[in-house]
């Protein structure tokens, strides 16, 4: 594949990727916080979830989609995913864009989270809440003993959170057995836990449910405003990408399976209306 010189490049939307819907709390914060900018929102619906796949499946679905927003105009993609982020990130950023688009950006949402928690804990107990892939790959462990080699790390997988968000029936009462369920083995790990990292974009959904089962004083700390920040000072600090995302305050979406369906269940994530476009991914 042809590299891109930086001459090429043109303004552009910023692309926010994710498997599913998670992502699109994500997007919603970043409305909220810098709203001059394009967006396209790719969701990998017609292959999720990722949660449970390898790290070569997941690097390849979330290379391929990558590739669909650069053809889509974007010069700076987010992978608003746990998952793509741990498993599939490393690869892009390091292999794939220096041998085909290397004055393109990719950027994740682990980083952002893991630089900051040590911020918070006043025990040094830190509790990570993911899906089974992310809680598997070890990312956040890795990340914040990187940053903050003094915390200790307890993770536990929710494998049924994001179904329950995903069929709209994490405000029922059945929904809290799942959240009771989960919260009891990580804090069966360490009573002295007393902030918790919300390792998946689904998870802000359930905050109200999971406040209700963890001790007083516990933190939660929900991704989509700390990568909204994180974006938001990544552009200032890099004048030279920034001038390449275009600023007309537009939307798009994108979905590789059902328009319609996702239209339904984005809005739930979203918090308005949507209206998407089919993507073939390839």
């Amino acid at each position: 594949m042809k590299n891109i010189k930086t001459n090429s490049l043109v303004k552009g939307p910023i692309g926010i990727f994710d498997s599913g819907f998670g992502g699109l709390t994500i997007l919603k914060e970043l409305v909220k916080q810098i709203p001059q900018y394009d967006y396209i929102y790719l969701g990998d619906n017609a292959r999720a979830p990722y949660g449970n796949r390898s790290y070569q499946v997941v690097t390849n679905y979330t290379t391929q989609c990558v590739k669909a927003l650069f053809d889509l105009g974007c010069n700076l993609v987010i992978l608003a995913c746990n998952t793509a982020s741990a498993k599939a990130l490393r690869t892009i950023q390091q292999q794939y864009l220096p041998e085909n688009f290397p004055t393109k950006k990719v950027l994740g949402v682990l980083r952002p989270t893991t630089e900051i928690v040590g911020n918070y804990s006043k025990t040094g107990n830190v509790g990570i809440l993911g899906t089974s892939g992310t809680i598997s790959s070890m990312s956040y462990p890795i990340e914040i003993n990187h940053f903050s080699p003094h915390i200790n790390v307890f993770q536990q997988a929710c494998p049924m959170w994001v179904p329950l968000i995903e069929n709209n029936e994490h405000n029922d009462n059945g929904a809290d057995y799942f959240v009771k369920k989960y919260l009891d083995l990580l804090f069966e790990q360490s009573a002295d836990i007393d902030t918790i990292i919300l390792a998946c974009t689904h998870y802000p959904l359930l905050i109200k449910k999971i406040k209700k089962y963890i001790p007083a004083g516990v933190k939660l700390i929900s991704q989509n405003k700390i990568v909204a920040n994180s974006l938001s000072n990544y552009l200032y600090r890099h004048p030279e990408i920034e001038k390449y995302c275009s600023k007309n305050a537009e939307i798009k979406f994108y979905t590789s399976d059902d328009c319609l369906s996702f239209d339904f269940t984005a809005n739930t994530f979203f918090g308005k209306k949507v209206k998407s476009k089919h993507l073939e991914i390839i």
